[in-house]
């Protein structure tokens, strides 16, 4: 009689155990990957949280003084925390360096390396002078553009200005016999 082919008890646990550390480590993959797209997806909603802290401060139409302010808000299905800091060191009179940092309001503690995300913004009302070159419409010239130093440039008008004289459309081809339009 022959001897019966087949796979030994050590060998086949050998395979289990082989199987089991692949296993393991594509669910902890996988595990990381979810990690990573939830912390992704809060610091997107920390970041918009950021941009509109900035517009609703530039829509208000009041310039902000220096100094901190903080607040809370439910943006997205969770409770958020945000710190504004207004501060004029940009060196030019007038405009106002913007720091919005956000986190969520669930974190232990608020500490200046703990924020998830900071926006940066400007606002101001110094108005600079023009630097040497601007672009405007050529009178002589329709549908140009030059440049000239801004002393020469004529004087601003409460019409709107436009870059580029409109061109009349293509003609339409001829239609080929036999085809009606």
């Amino acid at each position: 009689m022959r001897g019966q082919h087949g796979f030994t008890l050590i060998e086949v646990l050998i395979a289990l155990v082989i199987v089991a550390l692949g296993m393991s480590a594509l669910l902890e993959t996988l595990g990381s990957a979810a990690d990573t797209s939830t912390w992704l997806r809060d610091k997107t909603f920390a970041q918009w949280i950021g941009f509109n802290q900035l517009a609703t401060l530039r829509l208000s139409g009041t310039m902000p003084t220096n100094g901190t302010t903080d607040g809370e808000l439910d943006y997205a299905g969770r409770h958020w925390r945000w710190r504004q800091v207004v501060s004029s060191d940009l060196g030019i009179p007038g405009v106002f360096r913007i720091d919005v940092k956000v986190e969520p309001a669930d974190t232990s503690s608020v500490d200046e390396q703990g924020w998830m995300t900071t926006v940066t913004g400007a606002m101001g009302d110094a108005v600079a002078p023009s630097q040497s070159q601007s672009l405007y419409q050529d009178p002589a010239l329709p549908g140009t553009i030059s440049s000239a130093p801004a002393s020469s440039q004529p004087a601003p008008s409460s019409a709107p200005s436009t870059f580029f004289a409109p061109t009349a459309p293509p003609a339409p081809a001829p239609a080929p016999a036999g085809v009606t339009q």
